[in-house]
């Protein structure tokens, strides 16, 4: 009897199991997708790309996207820049650039000075239009 509910609990994780093909639709579907940051660990600077669905530019709106670097004491470190435009990641106005693919840079410096963030653990935080995503990442010196 214990075999049997065996079997067919592990028959319906296998149908109800996504395919490759399923996680791939999934992907280009109508979500904001966060990744992780490469090189990682990294030293001294990285980049954080990030997809944002098509449908958040529909009928013409910009999507507002911040992105935000915090240790583990949860205290702002940095905001990194778009890359491609030089500006900072902080409730940004995004245009549609007609792949939904963007990415953010970060030299690994201390917001608003010239020293660069210690070795350690952060986390990086990306908010469209009010919904969190969190990622995160290792500085190693």
């Amino acid at each position: 009897m214990k075999l049997l509910a065996w079997a067919i609990v592990s028959l319906g994780l296998l149908t109800s199991a996504s395919t490759p093909m399923a996680a791939q639709e999934a992907r280009q579907g109508d979500r904001v997708e966060l990744r992780q940051n490469y090189p990682n660990p990294f030293n001294p600077e990285t980049t954080i790309p990030f997809t944002l669905p098509a449908s958040l530019f529909a009928g013409g709106q910009k999507p507002v996207v911040s992105l935000r670097i915090y240790n583990v004491l949860a205290q702002l470190v940095s905001i990194p820049i778009l890359q491609g435009s030089g500006q900072p990641l902080d409730n940004v106005q995004l245009e549609w650039n007609g792949t939904g693919e963007y990415s953010a840079y970060w030299d690994g410096k201390v917001l608003r000075s010239d020293r660069e963030a210690a070795s350690g653990v952060y986390v990086y935080q990306l908010v469209v239009n009010g919904e969190r995503f969190t990622g995160k990442m290792t500085i190693v010196k």
